[in-house]
Formats: C-alpha cells, sequence, structure tokens
C-alpha cells in the first residue's frame, strides 16, 4: 500500500479534564447507593411481613399495581424528554417540562413503598435468575437515579450525561417491572 492510499483515522477530541471530573460524584454516589441497597438487602434478615393496603386483595398487589404505575409514568417521562430533546416533534409543547418533572416526581414516589417492601420483607434474594435479577435492577435504579439527579444540579455537565442517566434509569425501571408486575401478571393474572 502506497503513503497516498492510507487513510486518515479521524481525530477524537479528548474530553475536557473538568468536564469529566463533574460526573466523578455523581457516579460514585450511584456505585454507593446500588452498593449499600444491596448489602443491606443481602444482610438484613427479611421479616416477611408487609403492610396490605385497602382495597388490595394482599401487600404484593399493592407492590405490583404501584410498580405499574412507575412504569406508565416512566414511559410518560421517556416521551417527555424525546420531545424537549426534539427527537419527536410537538408544536406548543411549554408544558411539558412541568409534566416531565411531575411525572418523574411520582414515578419515584410510587416506587418507595415497593422497595421498602422489597428491602424489608424480602431482601436481596438471588434463588433464582428473575428473583436475581430484579434484586440487581432495584439497587441499579436507585444508584443510576441518584447520579441523575445529582447531574441535573450540577453546571458543566457534559450534554451527553443527562440523556445517558435518563436512559439508565428508564432501562432499569422497565426491567424492574417485567421482573415483577409483568411476570405476576402473566403468571397469576391481573389481580387487585
Amino acid at each position: 500500500m502506497s503513503p497516498d492510499e492510507t487513510q486518515t483515522a479521524p481525530v477524537i477530541q479528548p474530553t475536557n479534564p473538568k468536564t469529566a471530573a463533574t460526573l466523578i460524584v455523581p457516579v460514585l454516589v450511584a456505585c454507593f447507593v446500588a452498593g449499600a441497597l444491596g448489602v443491606y438487602g443481602k444482610l438484613h434478615e427479611p421479616t416477611g411481613f408487609a403492610v396490605n393496603v385497602a382495597g388490595f386483595s394482599s401487600p404484593l398487589t399493592v407492590k405490583v399495581w404501584l410498580a405499574t404505575l412507575a412504569f406508565v409514568l416512566a414511559i410518560v417521562q421517556l416521551f417527555t424528554a424525546l420531545v424537549m430533546y426534539g427527537k419527536i416533534p410537538l408544536r406548543n409543547a411549554s408544558w411539558l417540562g412541568g409534566v416531565h418533572r411531575w411525572s418523574g416526581r411520582l414515578a419515584f414516589i410510587a416506587s418507595i413503598p415497593v422497595a421498602l417492601h422489597c428491602l424489608y420483607a424480602l431482601g436481596f434474594a438471588d434463588y433464582d435468575t428473575r428473583v436475581l435479577l430484579h434484586s440487581l435492577l432495584g439497587c441499579f435504579f436507585y444508584g443510576t437515579f441518584a447520579a441523575k439527579m445529582l447531574i441535573l444540579a450540577k453546571k458543566g455537565v457534559p450534554g451527553w450525561a443527562l440523556p445517558l442517566f435518563g436512559g439508565l434509569v428508564f432501562t432499569a425501571l422497565s426491567g424492574l417491572f417485567v421482573t415483577s408486575a409483568l411476570w405476576f401478571f402473566t403468571t397469576s393474572g391481573v389481580k387487585f
């Protein structure tokens, strides 16, 4: 091959060290939160005790429906984020920012009783693949959620970081829905 026939590799610009440093604390917090939840869930002696809510047939159905609510709100989050980032064209969408923020808040609030029940009553379980994946996704969800919230409040964060962490939060919550509520609905039917 002659020198004239060689191709030049594309030049990749290095990340600004200050920009990359803005992600260190959120990523460390994510690792800490996920790890702490996993360790607590594994070391804590599960009580098997759960609180039921009036109108539901069991504590499990409460968890299933709250997880479903969180997942539906996460879909709202995904849609509104895609519109805000210009991936889905929508006119006169100034109201979407508020819908995005509130759907996220409500999804997180709906997930808290589910997580508390899982940690307190069941612990970090690994007796089959679905349950292990669910336990890991639960820890990952709260870790990435913590990182995403920290990234929202930081200045100088790379433009790709928020969509990345938002996508990770959505993916984790989707996996949690599939390994819990959807699994329940497909094996036990839709119950209240």
